[in-house]
């Protein structure tokens, strides 16, 4: 697969603090899926705002050979929180994406529609946020992200404040889209098993300022099931690893 970010010496700083990522080198193939894992603090949120142009780098490059397009977003970010706008229908939220695109309110109305439909919520679209349950609302968000047709597609965490029902329900969402569009994808996850499951490598960050522990290639094959031992023992391996970094003080 050919490379679509090509990620070198990236640091991440607050402020005038110490960076709290540093020397952060990857490239994500076009049609991939990475995980990101790591304790908290280690920057794994904020190297995303990174990405999306949300937040500035201390240091290094990201190339990301992507160029806007008329109804087109090279790169899209869906939060931990679905941030729906509670006085927009869920059309209107998912077009609200679109706007600045290029295209005009009927094409921007026909793409959120279309969408609605890809994630199996075209039957409320006329509903506002209020009415929808959490899972619901996710996948809105997840609908306003695709909306835009990006390249790159970033994910915070954003099935963590779910039901354990509700979030397996939505992981399988999620890959079902990733087969049907081969959006290249970045998933921050504190779950392990939900990196495994959805990813086909998985990134673990740690140390101070924190870097790439490991990088774990995940040779299961799809559909996976969650109760094989091969899956046990990928989950375990990263566990393992986990465990050592946070035990050499690293990202706490």
């Amino acid at each position: 697969m050919a490379t679509l970010v090509d990620i070198k010496d990236l640091a991440i700083a607050y402020g005038k603090a110490p960076p709290v990522l540093a020397g952060f080198t990857a490239a994500l193939e076009r049609g991939s899926f990475t995980a990101v894992v790591g304790p908290s603090g280690v920057g794994k949120s904020t190297l995303l705002r990174v990405l999306s142009g949300l937040t500035a780098p201390a240091a290094g490059t990201v190339d990301m050979p992507m160029q806007p397009e008329k109804g087109r977003r090279p790169v899209a970010l869906v939060f931990q929180e679905a941030r729906l706008l509670p006085w927009r229908r869920v059309l209107e939220n998912v077009s609200f994406g679109l706007e600045g695109t290029g295209l005009s309110k009927v094409e921007r109305t026909a793409r959120a529609q279309e969408t609605l439909d890809l994630v199996g919520l075209g039957q409320m679209a006329g509903r506002w946020p209020h009415q929808l349950s959490g899972g619901q609302r996710q996948r809105i968000n997840l609908a306003r992200a695709l909306s835009v047709r990006p390249d790159l597609l970033l994910l915070d965490e954003p099935f963590s404040a779910l039901d354990a029902i509700t979030r397996q329900s939505l992981q399988d969402e999620l890959l079902r889209l990733w087969h049907e569009t081969r959006t290249t994808m970045l998933f921050v996850t504190h779950d392990l098993d939900e990196a495994v499951y959805l990813a086909d490598r998985v990134v673990l960050l740690g140390g101070k300022p924190a870097g790439i522990v490991r990088d774990f290639p995940v040779d299961l094959a799809r559909p996976r099931e969650r109760d094989t031992a091969n899956f046990s023992d990928a989950v375990r391996e990263i566990r393992a690893a986990l465990s050592e970094s946070v035990n050499d003080g690293a990202g706490i």
